[in-house]
Formats: C-alpha cells, structure tokens, sequence
C-alpha cells in the first residue's frame, strides 16, 4: 500500500473526494494544497470518452495559454537559410540542420526540452526516430512543431504552448501554469483548455465528451472540478 507523507495527508483533509468543486473553488483550494517549498506547477488532468485504439479518437494538438505555463523551454530548430534566421530571432536556443541531427545521433545530446523543424528537414529527422520517440521529442505537425513558419513555433512555446495527447486510458496531461499565479490567470487558463479540448470532440463519438476533470499541483492532492462550471456540451 502506497504511503504519503504528512504534508500530502493534512492537504489532502482540505479535499472533499466526494465532492465536485466549481472552477473558482477548485483554484482557490488547488493553491492552499501546494506542498513542496518551491513554486509548485498546478496540473489538470481531462478524463475523455474515447477508445484510443480508434486512429480517429487519438486526440493530439497543442495551444497557446492566454497566461503561459510559467516554464521556460529550450527549444531546438532545424531548418535552413532564412527559416533559420527568423527562428534564431525568436529566441530559439539551438539552431541548425544536418549537423545537429547528427549530434543527437552521435553524441546521445539532449540538452534541449522541444525540437522544431521545418518540413524538408524530416527526411533526415526521420532516420532518428528510434532516438526521439520513446523520448517524446519527435516534432509533429498535430503540434505545430513540424511547420513552415519555425519563428512563429518558438514564439508560441515561448508563450506557453503546451502539447498533449490522450494516453491509453484516454487522458489528457498538461500544464495550468504555478501557484504562483493569480487566481483569475489560473481559472483563464484552465476554461480555455477545457473549451479547446472540447472542440476536439471526434464526430463518431456520440453523447458525453469528456468525463472527468481535475487539478492539482506537483505531489498535491488531485481537486475534481464540476463540469457545470464550463460552457461545453
């Protein structure tokens, strides 16, 4: 049996299991159960109906907090000539083409948290695959990280794109932003997740969307949200 600590078990007491919070509750008790001593990511976590063994129902994207995340990236571009150029103006910490995919395969080198590349740089990519895969590191197009415009990518991470996908139980796990944030940036963030996951509904699945929603913060108690408290179907 799984044991917690004392900070975890007294968070926990503040918690209702039983109990659906409205989005302002929930963020407001989401900030009261951090635990750790530094500034503590508050997570969600969307429950879907979906049968993730149906390609159509492998939801996979990514979007832009209206906040940020709070998390800075390095990001690795590969492209070329001009493509390269504007990606360096916009912030990207390493850019290159051949000569870095090489290092990645040569040198094990991963000192870099999201690649970007343009579309021709993914013949070469795809030699590594083997290497980036099991990493999440590949770039793809679901989630803008495969796109002509490789600039207009490191803009977008640099403002807190998060990506997601839904894992095998179908869920879906990403980022809100800190404790540190204010409350109203927090419940922004959370309402245009849901709403944009919403969207995502796949047209052969017909009833209830999404099943369960949840918040916490890095090693807190889990805060079940009520779905009423969304304009979604």
């Amino acid at each position: 049996m799984k044991k917690f600590g004392r900070k975890y078990v007294e968070a926990s007491k503040l918690v209702d299991k039983n109990k659906s919070y409205s989005v302002k509750e929930a963020i407001d008790l989401v900030k009261k159960t951090a635990i750790t001593k530094f500034d503590s990511t508050v997570d969600f976590v969307i429950k879907c109906n979906v049968d993730t063994k149906k390609a159509d129902q492998q939801l996979r994207g990514s979007f832009v907090l209206p906040n940020g995340t709070g998390k800075s990236k390095r990001v690795l571009v590969l492209a070329k000539g001009a493509q390269a150029e504007e990606a360096k103006k916009a912030g990207a910490l390493y850019v290159g083409d051949v000569d870095l995919i090489e290092k990645i395969q040569k040198e094990n080198w991963f000192d870099y948290d999201v690649i970007v590349a343009t579309p021709d740089m993914m013949p070469e990519l795809g030699k590594i695959g083997k290497i980036l895969g099991p990493k999440g590191l590949m770039p793809n197009p679901k989630t803008n990280t495969v796109t002509p415009n490789p600039a207009k990518a490191v803009e977008d991470i640099n403002k807190g794109m998060v990506e997601f996908r839904t894992d095998s139980f179908g869920n879906i796990h990403g980022i809100l932003g800190k404790c540190s944030f204010s409350e109203k940036a927090l419940q922004e963030n959370l309402e245009y997740v849901v709403s944009s996951i919403s969207k995502m509904k796949p047209s052969s699945i017909k009833g209830k969307f999404i099943s369960s929603i949840n918040i916490s913060t890095t090693m807190g108690p889990g805060i079940k949200i009520d779905q009423n408290s969304f304009d979604i179907s």
